[in-house]
């Protein structure tokens, strides 16, 4: 029997406020007062403040014809972490504004808040404030993450020096092909009361869309490694796209190797099935959320030791440009194609 749903407007906004927030428990010192003041009051003492936001849009950003709700929550979490792990700091504090359409229930926005709430439990973040609102347009997520770090720790994209070693996380192109299986299974889907989607063998694509990871591991590997980074960025528009962000505003050129670009068997299996090229979805696919970063040539040894992090390229004079060395030797100029979200409306 299905749950009985609860409008929105049976509480009213301070009460579904109340509701989405009275269990949260506060985890760090920096955090002094969280939900339920004017605003809250944070304490980073000798240490950096980071600050980030993100906006997601239905329809824009996410389908929820094919995103669960704790899913949803979950990323909306992470991709603000993220965005504070490639600044070398550690994420500390959330707020979380939603705009929610008549459509929702008290009980999808509980599900959505159980996302949030899980990724700041496992990620050791506050949830300290926020603000919610009716909207016309489907649902609205803004983010805002507050994190901290060391003055002489924290990391730009404008630090990349010639002969850096260009380093990647993870793997790449997986979130898009992803992507690509759900948009396809939901097309097929149209106008078919009992549809069953075919995602056997392709979990691990589908949950680099679904439900990414901001990589702590990473960062916290390369500072016990003694590896600060020169410059680095989350990989959120594709791995082109970031690429040239770090050399123009370390005002560099790079050479990066088709054949060490790493990709999943999943990814390569799902790209043949839409006659796509392989690394064109790992250069621009995007979504990612790995860490792309340049380190001095000094590391090199350091890093191969390192499990998760590939070397694929190096660091240039400007003047040689933004190129890919191609499996047969030839110099194709990197160009940024990934998201573009005014392009792809």
């Amino acid at each position: 029997m299905e749950e009985q749903q609860t409008e929105i407007a049976s509480l009213g906004e301070f009460g579904l406020i109340k509701k989405l927030t009275e269990t949260i428990e506060l985890k760090n010192a920096s955090t002094l007062k969280g939900v339920g003041d004017d605003a809250a009051v944070l304490d980073y003492k000798n240490k950096l403040s980071l600050v980030t936001t993100d906006l997601l849009l239905e329809g824009i950003h996410f389908d929820l014809t094919y995103v669960p709700l704790k899913h949803l929550g979950y990323k909306a979490a992470v991709v603000n972490f993220s965005d504070i792990y490639a600044m070398n700091g550690s994420p500390k504090q959330i707020t979380v504004s939603i705009g929610v359409s008549k459509r929702f229930t008290v009980e999808h926005i509980q599900e959505l808040y159980e996302g949030i709430k899980l990724a700041c439990e496992i990620y050791g973040v506050d949830m300290v404030g926020g603000d919610t609102s009716a909207s016309v347009t489907g649902l609205i997520i803004s983010i805002t993450c507050i994190g901290e770090a060391d003055s002489e720790k924290v990391v730009y994209r404008n630090g990349a020096k010639e002969n850096n070693l260009i380093c990647v996380s993870g793997d790449l192109g997986a979130a898009y092909m992803g992507l690509q299986l759900l948009e396809r299974e939901r097309a097929v889907s149209v106008g078919m009361k009992d549809f069953n989607p075919d995602f056997a063998g392709k979990e691990y694509i589908l949950e680099r869309q679904l439900k990414p990871e901001a990589r702590k591991d990473i960062i916290d590997t390369l500072a016990r490694n003694g590896i600060r980074p020169t410059s680095m960025i989350d990989i959120s528009d594709g791995l082109s796209s970031e690429l040239l962000h770090i050399c123009t505003q370390s005002n560099v050129g790079c050479r990066i190797y088709e054949e060490r670009i790493p990709i999943d068997y999943q990814t390569a299996v799902m790209a043949s099935e839409f006659n796509m090229n392989l690394v064109t979805a790992a250069l621009n696919g995007g979504e990612d959320y790995e860490l792309l970063f340049t380190v001095p040539i000094e590391e090199h040894e350091k890093l191969q030791a390192i499990d998760g992090i590939r070397i694929i390229g190096h660091i240039t004079k400007a003047e040689l440009g933004c190129s890919m060395i191609t499996r047969d030797g030839n110099e194709l100029t990197l160009q940024a194609q990934g998201w573009n979200a005014f392009k792809n409306q």
